[in-house]
C-alpha cells in the first residue's frame, strides 16, 4: 500500500452480512428474531436494495413461511398467485402442451407466486431496518478482511474516488472496515468475495464444478386484452437445438405486467452463439409473439444462475464465516427456483452464529451450518433433482429431459436409476473452436418486439461512474487475442448479454475494447471465458444496474 494512502475507517459489529438479497436479508431478520441485541449490519453494492436483484420469479413461499409467518395477513409485494401453469415443447412454428399430470410433483407451480423479487427484497430491507439491522447500499465489499490466524474478520469496502488511471481524484475516499466476529457472504451467483473464499480455503476440493446458466429478462406492460393474471408459462426447445441447454419463462404478474425470459446453459459448444439474441428469437414464436402486440417493454436485465444443484455444493464453512444463498449455489435447475433455499439459508446460518455469540465464540467455522444443510429442507430439495442438469448436458434436450423428469419421478419414491452423475468440465471448457462450428446469422431487431443489446442496456438504468478503473481485468491480453479471438472467434462479444465486449479493426489488427459502462454485473464473462482471463471484480459502489420491479 502507498506510504500516503490515508489508513480506513473501522466499524465492529457481531456479524457482517454481503448482500441484501433474500438470503442476507433472511439471515439478518433472524438474527434480530433470535437475539435483538446482536448488532448485524447488510452492506450492499448496488444503489438500494433490488437494484441489482433479477429474477423470474416464481417464487416457493417456503422459505417467507419459515421467516415470517404472518406475512400472508400483511400488505406485501408477494399478491399474485399462480392460477394457471403450463409446459410446452416448442418447434420452429408449433407448441406441444405437455399435459401437466405427466411432470413431477415438485415441478408443480401449485401454491407458489409470481413476484418482483427486487421488489421482495425491498420489502424483507423494511422488515430488517425495523428490527435494528443496519443496512448500506452503494457500497460494494471490495476485499475480504482477514485475523491473525487467518479467519475471516470481516470485509473492507472499495474505495471510491479512484480515477482510470489509478489517480485519486479530488473526491476520493478510502473504503470502511466493517469488522465482525463472523461474516456471511450472499453476494448472489458467482459471488466476487465468495469465489476468492472458496479458492483460499479450498472449499470446492470435495464436490463438482459448479455450472451455470444465463437468464436474461425484460419487463413489459401488454394490452389489458393479452393479459392472463397468474399465467405461468415454461417452455424448451426452439430456437435452440438439440444439444443446446435452456428455456424460457412467460409471467403474468398483476396490473397487466408480464416477465419474459429466457435461461441458457453456459455449457453451449458454439462459439457463435449469442444469448441476447436467441431470447429476442425467442420472442417471435407464434406461442408467445401475440402476448406482446400492443404493448410496451419497460425493463431488460440479466444474472447468471447457478445450476450445479446439489453435486456442486462446495463446503460452506471456513473459520469467520459462510456462504449463503447462490454464493453456495442452492438454486433448483428444472424448478427454476432458488430464493426459498437462499431465504433457509440464511436462517440456517443465522441460527448457528447466534449460537455461537451466545457461548461467546468468534472467528471459528460454523460446523453445524455445513453439516445440517443436507439433510434439511434445502437438501432434500436439491437431492431429487440433482440428476437432471447431468442428464440434459450428457444426452441432449429431448432425451435428457425425459431421463431427467423419469429421475425425478422416482427420487419421489426414494430411489434413483442414475445414483448420482458427475457434471465433468467447468463451462469455461465447454467451447469447440470456431473452426468445427458454423456461424449463425440472426435477424436484425425490428424495435417493436425485438431489440438490439444497447436499446436494451439503457433499460436496464445502468451507469457507472466514467472515470474509474476497469472492473473487468484480462489478466493476458496476448492470450485473449491469440485464443479467443483467433481461436474462437471472440465469443464475449456474443455471450455477453450488454455489448460490453468488441473485437476491433484497427491496422489491420484486432483490438479487444472493453465498454465497462455498459456492464449489468452479470458475471457471463468471469465463467464462460474459454481461457478464464476475464475476472469480474467489483466497481465503484453503486454502480451497475438499476432494476425496477425486477
Amino acid at each position: 500500500m502507498p506510504a500516503e494512502m490515508p489508513a480506513r475507517e473501522a466499524m465492529e459489529f457481531d456479524v457482517v452480512i454481503v448482500g441484501a438479497g433474500p438470503a442476507g436479508l433472511a439471515a439478518a431478520i433472524r438474527l434480530k428474531q433470535i437475539n435483538p441485541g446482536i448488532s448485524v449490519v447488510v452492506v450492499e453494492k448496488g444503489s438500494e436494495v433490488g437494484a441489482h436483484i433479477l429474477s423470474g420469479a416464481v417464487i416457493d413461499p417456503a422459505g417467507l413461511d419459515k421467516l415470517l409467518p404472518d406475512w400472508r395477513s400483511e400488505d406485501t409485494p408477494v399478491k399474485t398467485k399462480v392460477a394457471d401453469d403450463r409446459f410446452y415443447f416448442l418447434s420452429a412454428s408449433g407448441a406441444l402442451r405437455l399435459p401437466n399430470f405427466l411432470m413431477p410433483p415438485l415441478l408443480s407451480n401449485h401454491g407458489n407466486f409470481i413476484v418482483s423479487l427486487g421488489n421482495v427484497c425491498r420489502w424483507l430491507a423494511g422488515k430488517a431496518e425495523a428490527a435494528g439491522v443496519e443496512i448500506y447500499p452503494g457500497f460494494a465489499a471490495a476485499e475480504v478482511l482477514y485475523g491473525a490466524n487467518g479467519e475471516v474478520a470481516g470485509v473492507a469496502t472499495g474505495d471510491m474516488g479512484v480515477g482510470k488511471s489509478g489517480a485519486h481524484k479530488d473526491s476520493f475516499t478510502r473504503g470502511m472496515e466493517l469488522r465482525a466476529k463472523y461474516t456471511l457472504f450472499a453476494e448472489g451467483a458467482r459471488g466476487n468475495l465468495g469465489k476468492s473464499l472458496i479458492a483460499r480455503f479450498d472449499l470446492a476440493r470435495a464436490s463438482e464444478p459448479q455450472k451455470f446458466g444465463l437468464g436474461l429478462k425484460e419487463l413489459w406492460q401488454v394490452a389489458p386484452d393479452k393479459h392472463r393474471a397468474g399465467l405461468v408459462q415454461h417452455s424448451f426447445g426452439w430456437p435452440l437445438d438439440g444439444s443446446t441447454g435452456g428455456g424460457s419463462f412467460l409471467y403474468h404478474l398483476d396490473d397487466n405486467l408480464v416477465s419474459v425470459g429466457f435461461v441458457l446453459h453456459l455449457n453451449y459448444q458454439n462459439p457463435y452463439l449469442s444469448p441476447f439474441e436467441e431470447f429476442q428469437r425467442f420472442k417471435t414464436h407464434p406461442l408467445v409473439r401475440d402476448t406482446f402486440t400492443g404493448g410496451k417493454r419497460l425493463a431488460y436485465g440479466a444474472r447468471a444462475l447457478t445450476e450445479g444443484g446439489f453435486q456442486s455444493v462446495p463446503k460452506l464453512t471456513f473459520p469467520g464465516g459462510a456462504l449463503i444463498g447462490c454464493d453456495a449455489g442452492f438454486m433448483n435447475v428444472p424448478r427454476i427456483k432458488g430464493s426459498h433455499n437462499a431465504m433457509l439459508s440464511g436462517m440456517m446460518a443465522a441460527e448457528q452464529v447466534a449460537q455461537a455469540l451466545a457461548a461467546g465464540r468468534a472467528g471459528d467455522a460454523l460446523a453445524g451450518y455445513d453439516e445440517a444443510w443436507r439433510s434439511s429442507a434445502i437438501g432434500k430439495d436439491l437431492w431429487k433433482v440433482r440428476n437432471a442438469k447431468p442428464l440434459w448436458s450428457k444426452f441432449g434436450t429431448l432425451a435428457g429431459i425425459a431421463l431427467g423428469g423419469l429421475d425425478m419421478w422416482t427420487s419421489t419414491l426414494g430411489f434413483s436409476l442414475f445414483g448420482t452423475l458427475k457434471h465433468g468440465k467447468p463451462d469455461s471448457a465447454t467451447l469447440k473452436p470456431a473452426s468445427a462450428c458454423t456461424p449463425i446469422s440472426y435477424p436484425k431487431p425490428d424495435g417493436k418486439l425485438t431489440f438490439d443489446r444497447l436499446s436494451s442496456v439503457f433499460l436496464s438504468n445502468t451507469n457507472h461512474e466514467e472515470d474509474q478503473p476497469v472492473h473487468l481485468l484480462v489478466k493476458d491480453m496476448a492470450l485473449q487475442k491469440a485464443s479467443e479471438h483467433d481461436l474462437y472467434a471472440g465469443p464475449s462479444a456474443r455471450y455477453c448479454p450488454a455489448g460490453v465486449y468488441e473485437w476491433i479493426e484497427e491496422g489491420g489488427a484486432p483490438r479487444f475494447v472493453i465498454n465497462a459502462q455498459n456492464c449489468v454485473h452479470c458475471k457471463t464473462c468471469d465463467i464462460k471465458d474459454p481461457n478464464r482471463n476475464i475476472t469480474w471484480v467489483t466497481p465503484e459502489g453503486g454502480g451497475g444496474p438499476n432494476y425496477s420491479n425486477m
